[in-house]
């Protein structure tokens, strides 16, 4: 996302694969290109803190694992997809605000009346998202079997509301093209989560559930600190944002017309995950005796594999939001070719990810997964192998969606989501009667609905920037 906008167009260009120009973009007030290099670094930073964020987790589950055994992960997992719901209410809140953001950026506006209106929303949200957390807590501890972990959901509620303001600092941060404050907060979430978290686990290991309890402490502790980094940055104005004293207020309406369909397209994956989570074993169990040991490979197994080289294009998506929603301001024929250019460097990452995972999946499971059985790991090795593709397909419908946000269809990709997701069920449906396929048949499955979504996204990013041409122009 772009870094200040406040002067007029610098004659910067870039070139993309198929050799045509990028065209003019626009240059920050701190006199640093917005184009295709300010685009490339701002997405290097956010895959970069992605990366170095999720390295550090994984590092964090073996000294964890050996201190509190497979029962406190047990416990711990309980609270998290609890936890995860109510953080929907965030899930659009980033792309939202980085695409007004630009947009205000764009037409030399303040975005400060922006930014004040959307704190004070998602802040509102955050907070009845917390207190209802805290209220059902006792009903869905009871309902699981564990009112043990009752305490674990007290100590991250609060971590609901502290997120919702995080995610809009990091909108306006990302929509000024200032990736930085992003990727440093999520590392920071890291550190301070996995240094509190196993200091904690070693002083109550004696108490398995108070353990899980502090665990969870640690998570708000190191969302408290991460809010403090941001807000520390947003005070000292290193963001290059140039902020003016206007005292107007931003609607809330054009907020909430894009942060709806985005959170909306969010929820759609864990949903789905969700549903396959009940249908899928069950499927299995027909002729598999291991049908949930079959799931777990899958779900635990292969998509995580596929999921961290995603995670990893996910800043090319964060960073395509404010190139594409400043093109979209001016309109023109600028809009495409940046749509293009984001879609290319996603799959310019993704392939040869993809590629490596196909040929190198026995590798990566024995190094990521050493304590499986021969079976079990001979099992993971052809999912990884079938789902690779998926790192492709995934990545780019991920590009695609932001995109569509940038250019304030968000409703288009959240209903690109919907029908993959559907075929998706449609399909698994259908090839897991199939004992010789088996669990292949979810991996084949998820293929095809990545691949409709990216079909739909492209086709929609099409339409939309040609339809603007056509009424700017």
């Amino acid at each position: 996302m772009e870094r200040t906008a406040g002067r007029r167009a610098s004659g910067a260009r870039g070139e993309i694969q198929n050799g045509e120009a990028l065209g003019d973009f626009p240059q920050g007030g701190n006199g640093k290109h917005e184009g295709k290099g300010g685009f490339l670094k701002g997405a290097a930073w956010i895959a970069l803190g992605g990366f170095v964020a999720k390295l550090i987790g994984g590092l964090y589950r073996i000294p964890l694992t050996n201190i509190i055994g497979g029962r406190g992960l047990g416990l711990y997992q309980l609270v998290y997809p609890v936890y995860c719901l109510f953080l929907t209410a965030s899930t659009g809140v980033p792309s939202t605000v980085a695409k007004l953001t630009a947009e205000q950026l764009g037409q030399n506006k303040s975005a400060e009346p922006l930014f004040r209106t959307a704190m004070k929303l998602f802040f509102a949200v955050g907070l009845v998202a917390t207190a209802l957390m805290a209220i059902v807590a006792p009903f869905i501890a009871k309902a699981q079997g564990a009112e043990e972990v009752l305490g674990g959901y007290y100590a991250l509620a609060p971590s609901v509301v502290l997120v919702s303001v995080i995610s809009v600092f990091r909108g306006y941060f990302q929509g000024a093209n200032d990736m930085l404050p992003t990727a440093l907060s999520e590392v920071v979430e890291q550190i301070v989560k996995v240094g509190l978290g196993l200091l904690f686990a070693y002083f109550f290991r004696g108490d398995i559930a108070q353990t899980v309890v502090w665990l969870l402490v640690a998570v708000s502790l190191s969302e408290v600190l991460a809010l403090l980094m941001l807000f520390g940055v947003y005070r000292r104005g290193k963001s290059g944002i140039k902020r003016k004293n206007e005292y107007t207020v931003y609607a809330l309406k054009p907020i909430l017309r894009l942060v709806i369909p985005v959170t909306v397209s969010g929820v759609l994956l864990p949903a789905s995950a969700l549903l396959d989570s009940v249908l899928v074993p069950r499927l299995l169990s027909r002729y598999a005796d291991d049908a949930v040991t079959l799931f777990g490979l899958f779900s635990g197994g292969a998509a995580t594999l596929i999921n961290l080289p995603v995670s990893i294009c996910y800043g090319i998506a964060a960073a395509s939001v404010p190139i594409v929603a400043k093109a979209a301001v001016k309109g023109g024929k600028e809009v495409w070719k940046r749509v293009r250019f984001a879609l290319f460097t996603t799959a310019a990452v993704a392939l040869p990810c993809a590629l490596g995972l196909y040929l190198f999946a026995d590798i990566a499971v024995k190094i990521v997964f050493r304590n499986l059985s021969a079976t079990e790991a001979q099992t993971l090795i052809r999912l990884t192998k079938a789902l690779a593709v998926s790192t492709l397909t995934l990545s780019c419908a991920q590009t695609l969606s932001a995109c569509l946000t940038a250019q304030g269809k968000p409703k288009y990709a959240a209903f690109s989501w919907f029908i993959a997701l559907s075929v998706k069920t449609a399909a698994y449906l259908f090839w897991l009667k199939d004992p010789s396929i088996s669990v292949l048949g979810l991996a084949y499955a998820t293929n095809l609905a990545y691949l409709v979504a990216f079909l739909l996204d492209l086709l929609y990013n099409f339409y939309v920037s040609k339809k603007r041409k056509v009424k700017r122009e």
